[in-house]
């Protein structure tokens, strides 16, 4: 029998993240939205019926391209709402512990935060149709005024589509807990990537290659029960030719989405070793499902170099994102090598200050742990802090953080100056238009 994963620290009972937390009323998961249009499998599929439902679901999301990648405590609710207003199109929310998140309240209300739906009305274009009918062709015109008072309201979805991501070993535990987030989701991701020495304690995440039983169990038990489809997200083996079988083991078990991280689960640094795009561009011409790429993501340019090399449908961002949440909308850092200042002065409007005080703006309406907020605050702040080394360790000093001691923070770096604006490059842009 699989041990169960060893759960993270949960908070103390006095821990005021928790009183944070039990504040919100506007991201909560108490009233459920209807469920996905996609009915439970309940029985095997044949592999043409899986992949046909596999992109009509992927389709009806609006097929999205651009992915923020599940990111331990960093991909929660306010960085992801954040990352949408910049060009993301869809995302995941940061590895969820099953069992805990099955047995314990408490870490549900705190780690797994969504947004409820907003009612939107606008005026019925059917409506202004009829107008113009009438008019040209009845010649009426004046209409009766409760014409002018009709409109048409719609469900607006803002953290949608939304993958929810657990790590597991035990397919009743991991089907107890996704039945508790189906109602929000799009997809219940399963993390077969994980690397760190947490997952081979717990024997979750990367590790779980060793037993690909177990891992046929895991997606079969969700995709033969749950209402949403079941994605996966994997690491590469060192042999090519066992990570397409894997690949298509996954597939024929039930997996409607593979999340491809071209690198091995030997390769953690992602600044040391490249991802193999050679290898996720055979992973997608082997299966029939969507696939998404994960690696080597800097900027736009990247990218679309991505997926016209793989052919996949779609890429995830992590650790860039996280030093510059606008990178899918176009904007980028400089890097040390590049030479283009006249470049970045041409094309700046954005800093990392800005996207900082956005995300503090976020962090009020969708409340978190601080340790979250501290964390992108280092992240999005990290060139400036290095110039101005003091502020940092100013940062560091606070014990218990404020969003008016943060804002203030981030006007002290402006006034200090030396940061360097984001930029966008027109024929990176010209290229995403085309």
């Amino acid at each position: 029998m699989a041990a169960d994963p060893p759960p993270p620290p949960l908070e103390s009972e006095e821990d005021p993240d928790e009183r944070l937390c039990a504040a919100l009323d506007s991201c909560s998961f108490s009233e459920p939205p209807p469920l996905s249009p996609t009915e439970p499998i309940g029985r095997p599929l044949s592999g043409e019926i899986r992949v046909d439902r596999a992109w009509a679901h992927w389709n009806r999301l609006g097929a999205p391209k651009l992915v923020v990648a599940p990111m331990v405590d960093n991909s929660e609710l306010p960085f992801r709402m954040l990352c949408r207003k910049y060009g993301a199109e869809a995302a995941y929310t940061p590895m969820l512990h099953s069992r805990i998140f099955s047995e314990n309240e408490k870490y549900r209300s705190m780690e797994f935060t969504t947004c409820k739906v907003r009612c939107v009305c606008h005026l019925n274009e059917l409506l202004l149709r009829l107008r113009k009918h009438l008019f040209l062709v009845v010649g009426l015109t004046v209409l009766p005024p409760f014409y002018d008072n009709l409109s048409l309201c719609y469900l607006v979805q803002e953290d949608r589509p939304l993958f929810v991501q657990f790590c597991a070993n035990d397919p009743d535990v991991l089907l107890e807990s996704a039945k508790m987030v189906e109602p929000y989701c799009d997809y219940v991701d399963i993390n077969l990537g994980c690397p760190q020495r947490i997952a081979r304690r717990g024997n979750y995440g990367a590790f779980l290659m060793d037993d690909l039983p177990l891992i046929k169990s895991l997606v079969q038990k969700l995709s033969q029960t749950l209402q949403v489809p079941v994605s996966c997200k994997i690491r590469i083996f060192p042999n090519l030719q066992d990570t397409i079988a894997y690949a298509r083991m996954l597939e024929e078990a039930g997996c409607a989405l593979l999340a491809v991280h071209g690198r091995t689960r030997d390769e953690k640094d992602g600044k040391k070793f490249r991802a193999d795009w050679n290898a996720i561009k055979a992973v997608k011409d082997a299966i029939g499902i969507p696939v998404l790429a994960n690696g080597n993501i800097r900027h736009m340019g990247d990218v679309y170099d991505c997926l016209d090399h793989t052919g996949a449908d779609g890429v995830l961002s992590a650790e860039s994102l996280l030093e510059n949440p606008a990178l899918f909308a176009g904007f980028r850092t400089r890097e040390p090598k590049e030479s283009n200042a006249d470049e970045i002065k041409d094309n700046a409007g954005l800093d990392q200050g800005d996207l900082v005080v956005e995300y503090l703006k976020f962090c009020e309406q969708y409340p978190v742990p601080w340790r979250m907020v501290r964390s992108h605050v280092h992240k999005m702040l990290g060139d400036w802090f290095r110039i101005h080394p003091q502020v940092r360790e100013e940062l560091n000093a606070q014990s218990k953080l404020t969003f008016e001691w943060l804002r203030d923070m981030v006007k002290r770096l402006e006034q200090l100056g030396g940061g360097i604006p984001l930029y966008t490059q027109a024929n990176t842009a010209a290229r995403g238009n085309s």
